[in-house]
């Protein structure tokens, strides 16, 4: 299976490895794979039983390495089934982690054109003190657009690591069902 992640500030690494490490535990090999080292080629994800693609969202839409992805994703013929894991920071809200109630997720995957077997939004990681000054000033303003901390001294894990747990579970459970 192929087990992608597209990162910024590194969670979406720390949740693709911890996916790895569940699935490893459940006897199956995937080893993390970061977009901006490269992507796989159409033939690669047609071969792949499985691709799982975590990727976080910056300014509103998944990283660039991610969406690329996802564009020849939908070109690789055959297609291999996609579980498709957004991370942002809107999943921290009750209810916000299903493409039906996760704008970001819900986009990406209409934009294009997708149908994964698994669609699922976590939330990530915020970490004002490593932010660049401006990323900071924008973020402290949509975390007060929306009621989040915007401390510019907050450091919050917002992510449910039961949850992406629980995703690796999924996911087992998808592998299973194609073996």
């Amino acid at each position: 299976m192929l087990l992608l992640y597209a990162t910024h500030d590194g969670q979406a690494r720390r949740i693709a490895t911890r996916i790895a490490a569940r699935l490893a535990d459940c006897g199956f090999e995937a080893t993390p794979r970061d977009l901006a080292d490269g992507a796989p080629t159409g033939a690669e994800i047609g071969a792949a039983p499985l691709v799982v693609l975590v990727a976080a969202v910056r300014y509103g839409r998944h990283l660039p390495q991610a969406e690329r992805f996802l564009a020849t994703y939908r070109r690789a013929s055959p297609q291999s089934p996609l579980a498709f894991i957004s991370v942002n920071l809107t999943a921290r809200k009750p209810g916000k982690n299903n493409a039906t109630h996760n704008a970001y997720l819900r986009k990406s995957i209409r934009r294009h054109g997708l149908v994964p077997v698994l669609a699922q939004a976590v939330a990530g990681r915020l970490a004002y003190p490593h932010y660049r000054w401006w990323d900071r000033q924008i973020i402290r303003l949509i975390m007060t657009l929306t009621g989040g901390p915007a401390d510019p001294r907050t450091c919050t894990e917002f992510t449910d690591w039961a949850e992406v747990d629980a995703i690796a579970t999924r996911i087992v459970a998808l592998l299973d069902g194609i073996h």
